[in-house]
């Protein structure tokens, strides 16, 4: 894995949990920069650029769900949102504003240091794949680049939405059921549940396809799951 540098970003107002964060972080190689509040985590995320960003949900100054939003809409970093809350609606929060994984508090340590691990390793892995890249109608997967175009514009996907879609592509029209899909692209470590891939699918085909209640790409296998087109199906 060939990280840009090995910086976590870590926000939370509560100090004591930053502390215990940082503490396993560092006791597993990584650099950690520290904000308290909203605003200073938007500065040193523009700053520091950090491989990655632990962010907190409920933030003083300016809300989790903003500093996501003004993230996403300038960089793929990826982000492992923290939340208070146990209902599930509220754990789609952070995959909805463009999150790449979360993690409820009180959460354990070692577990948040291996998501971590594998949001890293998703995001920044070399690709081993015989297959440089894929073209699907308008829509081009270059593996090797990390990178979707559609047409000549470049799609900004999180690390989670290019592997999910590049996991559908190498495989198109297979069907995949959602605890597949889970098993396949996020692994072991991910402990999420499967309305969780339906957030990703919905964020996924909001920028790549023109109508993405009637997507050319990713498609709806009803009582199944879902399936990537074929280059030869029908647009």
């Amino acid at each position: 894995m060939a990280l840009p540098n090995k910086k976590i970003l870590v926000v939370d107002d509560d100090r004591k949990i930053v502390d215990l964060v940082k503490m396993y972080l560092e006791k597993d190689g990584y650099r950690v920069v520290a904000a308290y509040d909203g605003r200073s985590a938007l500065d040193l995320a523009r700053r520091e650029r950090p491989a990655l960003i632990v962010l907190d949900l409920l933030l003083p100054e300016m809300d989790g769900r903003d500093v996501c939003r003004a993230l996403r809409a300038e960089s793929s970093v990826p982000i492992i949102m923290l939340t208070a809350r146990a209902e599930d609606s509220d754990k789609l929060v952070g995959l909805e504003l463009g999150a790449d994984d979360y993690v409820t508090k009180p959460c354990n340590f070692r577990e948040l240091v291996a998501r971590v691990r594998a949001v890293l390793r998703r995001t920044y892995a070399n690709n081993d794949q015989p297959t440089e890249a894929i073209t699907i109608g308008d829509l081009t997967i270059d593996f090797l680049a990390h990178e979707v175009r559609l047409g000549t514009r470049l799609v900004e996907l999180t690390a989670a939405e290019f592997e999910l879609l590049s996991f559908f592509a190498r495989s198109p029209g297979r069907a995949w059921s959602r605890a597949q899909i889970l098993d396949h692209v996020f692994g072991e470590a991910y402990e999420g549940y499967e309305r969780s891939v339906d957030v990703h699918i919905k964020n996924i085909r909001r920028k790549i396809e023109t109508d993405p209640q009637n997507p050319r790409y990713i498609q709806t296998v009803f009582g199944v799951g879902y399936k990537f087109r074929r280059r030869d199906d029908e647009t």
